[in-house]
């Protein structure tokens, strides 16, 4: 067949003379390997040709059988050297990685079937969908809340593993971020960026693994996802541009944006397209680049590096924006301290009034408004509870006699139970403590507090705790009192004056116990904690490093293409 010329780049550029029909992969990742003067050795090099990776098989298989032909265009990339892992290090990491995928879907259904519903959380805080101000929102039903939240729990998670370099499992996370997206009405996604920016995130995630094999896929997500940023964003940016002050948040978007267009382009055969999305990119990289007499201008501020260079990406470069930026976020951090600590106390007094007969935690705005007008806080939030937080059921029971009546009867039934169950686990302790039951009970029974209880018992002054104390170990520890309240989570107990039960539960509690039962916390912490650190500009937030690099190497390999073709045709 004679010779024929390969057009490399990448980590090597330059153009190749080989004899297809006797080289193989692994003597062409010698030869690349070698020009290209790095130390790695051949094992450093993958190289990808028409979208799919040149592998080396069983070591026989020429270039040729592989379908490289004449001219072909290859790009060499360099891999860590201790990238290829056993066939049983594989299996084992595997088999972990799907565990850990089960487990993390399963804490994210959880956690917002949790807090989207209404239900009490279990936590010490809420998760609540926020725009791009930092103010509450509300998306949708119930199901299109819970929906976006998991989606974009999974999404925070994938960018965790993305910034730890994990690309498979990011991906992976992705896609089921993708789908939790997917179970939303779709005139409610039209309105938001998070799922185009996810598309984009896939995207790179394909790039990073240099998974070209997904390259018509990558292109239907990138058309995707620019019309979707279009749609939220408005033409050129417009509304993002007013919601923002004149910001610039989304320029290194569009930056990752282009230059995977640029490079799907590129592996589609289309030169010039490729070139226009890389050359577009590359300007977008240069504007991102911060001067270094503006960012010591900040740090002589008092400003941390990070928080100053991200301000000055958001600003175009221009200091006195970047300052007023960073007073705005300092400033919003602190209101959201005020409001977290303003809801850990309302779920803390929610928690007292338990849940209703669905699960559903007590409205604490519809419980201020009944205070509001005269009403006693317990009383009205008691009514609140028993008619599933509807304020006119509510104000129906306050006025009326009888149900005002049975709702204090409950109010007093259950401050008693409570009673019994702080000194049921008094007893308990000092029991584990080593102390005689009968002397633990009739101690807690006298002095009401476990400190006094102990300081009585170790002075050994409870020569009468066992005197008729016969019935101690059978009303105490039992917790059936003459109320008949028998010994059930206060959150479970909304059947004991006959309304509101819950139909359906089993024995160990309603649906909220369950829930907490099968709690994963681990991985809930996991991903709440990636929640927690995020705000509105995270993901804007982008260090362009690679992408830089990737822009040179393509474009490298647009040039290197567009030369050999004009010098091979004269």
């Amino acid at each position: 067949m004679g010779s024929a010329k390969l057009k490399i780049g990448g980590a090597w550029s330059g153009v190749l003379e080989v004899e297809l029909e006797e080289w193989t992969v692994v003597m062409l990742r010698e030869e690349v390997a070698k020009r290209s003067g790095h130390g790695g050795g051949p094992e450093t090099i993958n190289l990808i040709c028409a979208g799919k990776l040149l592998k080396d098989g069983d070591g026989t298989e020429k270039l040729s059988q592989l379908g490289v032909r004449n001219n072909a265009k290859i790009l060499a990339s360099r891999v860590s050297v201790d990238q290829g892992k056993s066939v049983k290090e594989e299996s084992l990491a595997e088999e972990e990685r799907s565990t850990r995928l089960s487990r993390l879907k399963a804490a994210a259904i959880s956690l917002s079937a949790r807090h989207a519903d209404g239900s009490l959380p279990v936590e010490d805080f809420n998760l609540e969908l926020e725009n791009q101000s930092g103010q509450k929102v509300q998306l949708g039903s119930e199901t299109d809340q819970r929906a976006i939240m998991m989606g974009l729990m999974l999404h925070a998670n994938a960018k965790a593993l993305m910034r730890k370099k994990k690309y498979k499992e990011a991906l992976e996370v992705l896609t089921m971020g993708e789908e939790a997206f997917s179970l939303c009405d779709q005139k409610l996604i039209e309105m938001i960026d998070n799922v185009p920016i996810l598309q984009i995130d896939m995207v790179w995630c394909y790039f990073m693994l240099r998974d070209i094999s997904w390259l018509s896929v990558a292109g239907v997500r990138l058309a995707k996802a620019r019309e979707g940023l279009e749609r939220s964003h408005g033409k050129e940016a417009s509304r993002l541009r007013l919601l923002q002050k004149g910001r610039y948040p989304e320029i290194a978007l569009h930056l990752r944006l282009e230059l995977l267009e640029g490079v799907v382009a590129y592996h589609s055969n289309q030169t010039e397209k490729s070139r226009k999305s890389l050359t577009s990119a590359q300007a977008k990289f240069l504007q991102l680049q911060i001067p270094d007499e503006a960012l010591s201008l900040l740090l002589g501020m008092g400003y941390k590096e990070q928080d100053a260079k991200r301000a000055l990406r958001m600003n175009n470069q221009v200091v006195e924006n970047a300052v007023d930026f960073l007073v705005e976020e300092r400033e919003k951090k602190a209101r959201k301290r005020v409001d977290d600590l303003k809801r850990q106390k309302e779920i803390t007094e929610q928690k007292c009034y338990g849940t209703t007969p669905l699960g559903k935690a007590v409205d604490i705005e519809r419980l201020n408004e009944l205070v509001s007008i005269g009403f006693e806080k317990e009383l009205a939030a008691e009514a609140l509870r028993r008619n599933e937080n509807d304020t006119q059921k509510a104000l129906d029971d306050l006025t009326n006699p009888e149900a005002n009546s049975s709702i204090q009867i409950h109010i007093e039934s259950r401050k008693k139970k409570r009673l019994r169950q702080a000194a049921n686990a008094s007893i308990e302790e000092l029991v584990s403590m080593g102390f005689p039951r009968e002397a633990a009970a009739a101690a807690i029974r006298s002095f009401g507090t476990r400190q006094a209880a102990i300081d009585h018992l170790l002075q050994g002054t409870s020569t009468t705790a066992a005197a008729g104390d016969h019935n101690v170990d059978n009303t105490l520890p039992n917790d059936q009192g003459e109320d008949g309240i028998a010994n059930d989570p206060l959150t479970n107990d909304q059947s004991e004056d006959g309304s509101g039960t819950n139909a359906g539960s089993s024995s160990n509690g309603g649906p909220s116990q369950n829930k907490v039962e099968t709690r994963d916390v681990e991985m809930e912490d996991e991903i709440t904690g990636e929640l927690l650190k995020g705000d509105a500009y995270s993901d804007y937030d982008i260090e362009v490093t690679e992408e830089g690099e990737a822009i040179n190497e393509y474009l490298a390999l647009v040039t290197l293409g567009v030369n050999v073709e004009i010098g091979s045709s004269s």
